[in-house]
């Protein structure tokens, strides 16, 4: 894409290793690997998974070059811990802002098709998945829904009882504005005034 993206956010950490690794071969075309690079600098990542792939490009590595390195000489260094932020308090204590999200759940694939929305208000800085919590707490019989958690993060599995199958390859995608969110619910964090679609979709 013209903006560096390579597929979407999570691919970014492997699709560089590879064109890194692969640089010579890449005649007479050359990619934008500033570009590329400053995607994933911008990126706020939490997953342990995206982490993982993206690391060894931010230092110029592959995982090709597992093979000759030099673990006796690897400096061990702890990273920087930080305290997780309060639901509602932000940091030194202050009470964060209220905002309000809208959101809505709608099924025209399978069995009975639905539409439902609704607008909660939760603390800002609150991910989609505190607003979809919000939201089933206010309203259990329409807004319930079910997650697992993968080495990804959180990840939706059943919404208003509809769940998602690999069999019928269907999921939910979530999308603000018509686009699909490029992080999963438990990182995402919605704007004041945004409206979030969850929409049963195939693949």
């Amino acid at each position: 894409k013209g903006n560096g993206m390579i597929g979407n956010i999570y691919s970014m950490g492997l699709a560089l290793q590879a064109l890194e690794a692969t640089r010579k071969f890449y005649a007479p075309r050359k990619w934008d690997c500033a570009q590329a690079f400053s995607v994933v600098s911008a990126h706020d990542y939490q997953q342990p998974t995206a982490i993982a792939q993206v690391l060894p490009a931010l230092v110029g590595r592959s995982y090709l070059d597992v093979a000759g390195l030099d673990c006796a000489a690897t400096n061990r260094m702890s990273p920087n811990r930080q305290l997780p932020l309060s639901p509602v308090l932000g940091t030194h204590g202050i009470p964060r802002a209220l905002i309000q999200v809208h959101y809505s759940i709608t099924n025209t694939l399978q069995g009975k098709h639905f539409h439902y929305s609704t607008s909660v208000t939760v603390p800002s800085g609150s991910t989609l998945l505190q607003v979809m919590e919000v939201a089933a707490e206010e309203n259990p019989q329409t807004f319930s829904f079910q997650t697992e958690q993968t080495s990804w993060g959180t990840y939706v599995t059943s919404i208003h009882g509809l769940a998602a199958s690999t069999e019928d390859r269907t999921y939910w995608q979530f999308l603000s504005a018509g686009d699909a969110l490029d992080k999963g619910v438990g990182t995402y964090k919605p704007h004041a005034g945004e409206h979030i679609q969850a929409i049963f979709s195939t693949y």
